[in-house]
């Protein structure tokens, strides 16, 4: 009987170790200011006006993959437009469903956020979007879908670079403790699961005014980013850092604690200003070798020789796409525009199938020397 027990027992670990074969397939790491996916750098041998474009991780911001509204009284606003109501796993199997055709194009890596990001592209109004509870324990509903979308990311080679916290929601944490609490047991999860292809983002925009625990802002927010460089599991840690809002150079405190830098272009119409952030940030006080990442930038004109993200890729820094679908009233639009627009606004549309998006992905396309034909 004790060997029957013995047999049944190395049984069940055998299928459990099975349960991923060959995982994980996708392991990102950084060498000074270049990424490398499974050991190759990313982007070999292209140029892009003279300059070398290895290393660098074409993006786009998808915050929304895992997206729900556990209020009542705001869920309705998300509601498809041909069921008339909102489905948090039909959201979460159209993303992965895409997420091929993505890569498709060249896109390497990709923004998740545990809280999301405004699902009307900006501003935040009673809805409530967080995989934590408001002790920082983890919803087992969100990080499932969450998984699913990380495991097709490491199924194809893809990226993940995954905020935890978003303005807006970081109230729903009931104190610090609940913050820290909330950032150890999604890395611990990570590591766990044995992903190697995340970068973490702590939160979006640590220096806007409207986050709620002084440990998410500018002043103290790198001590959140050294709390995650110090969990390992047999020896590997997640690359860290955390992300400014348009316009703004990164805090000395922030540029010494992180593995990388994340910047954003929203409120840059000068692709110029572009090109003198990355100079502006590679002199802040404790900078060495390391990648600057645009993971959000609401500028277009992809059809232009000069614009937001060729000058990014020209100042040998990566650039990440922010669309959202324009609604009337909302940052001066007066046009409510179709399903299909943008990747942010709640319900999303995540196939490429407006002008805005084939624009962005078409260009990506043609930086990476792919051919779609």
């Amino acid at each position: 009987m004790k060997v029957f027990y013995l047999t049944i027992f190395a049984a069940l670990l055998m299928l459990n170790s099975c349960s991923k074969p060959d995982f994980p397939k996708t392991t990102l790491t950084i060498k000074g200011e270049k990424f490398y996916i499974n050991g190759e750098v990313t982007m070999k041998s292209r140029t892009l006006d003279g300059v070398s474009l290895e290393g660098l991780l074409p993006n786009s911001r998808m915050v929304q993959g895992i997206f729900d509204d556990l209020n009542p009284e705001t869920r309705h606003l998300w509601k498809y437009p041909d069921t008339g109501e909102w489905d948090p796993d039909r959201n979460t199997n159209e993303f992965i469903a895409a997420m091929p055709g993505w890569y498709r194009y060249g896109l390497l890596a990709f923004t998740l956020n545990l809280q999301g990001g405004s699902p009307t592209g900006y501003g935040n109004e009673g809805w409530y979007n967080s995989a934590f509870y408001e002790d920082g324990s983890l919803r087992k509903d969100y990080f499932k879908r969450l998984e699913r979308i990380l495991d097709k990311a490491d199924e194809i080679g893809q990226v993940v670079i995954l905020g935890l916290f978003y303005f807006g929601q970081d109230e729903n944490l009931k104190d610090e403790t609940a913050v820290v609490r909330a950032t150890e047991n999604t890395i611990q999860w990570l590591l766990k699961k044995g992903y190697r292809n995340i970068l973490i983002e702590i939160n979006n925009e640590c220096d806007v005014d409207a986050y709620d625990h002084d440990i998410l802002k500018p002043e103290r927010v790198h001590e959140l980013i050294d709390r995650v460089k110090g969990i390992t599991a047999n020896g590997y840690r997640f690359y860290t850092g955390t992300s400014y809002k348009g316009n703004s150079i990164p805090d000395p405190n922030v540029v010494k604690s992180s593995d990388f830098i994340l910047i954003h272009g929203n409120g840059v119409n000068n692709p110029a200003r572009i090109t003198e952030m990355v100079e502006q940030t590679r002199q802040v006080e404790g900078y060495r070798p390391m990648p600057v990442l645009f993971n959000e930038d609401d500028h277009y004109g992809f059809d232009q020789p000069v614009n937001n993200m060729l000058n990014a890729f020209r100042a040998y820094a990566s650039w990440g796409l922010f669309d959202f679908r324009r609604m009337k009233g909302r940052r001066g639009s007066l046009i409510d525009e179709p399903f299909e627009e943008g990747f942010q606004s709640v319900p999303v549309d995540w196939g490429i199938n407006s002008e805005r998006k084939k624009g962005f992905f078409e260009l990506v396309a043609s930086i990476s020397g792919i051919d779609l034909e």
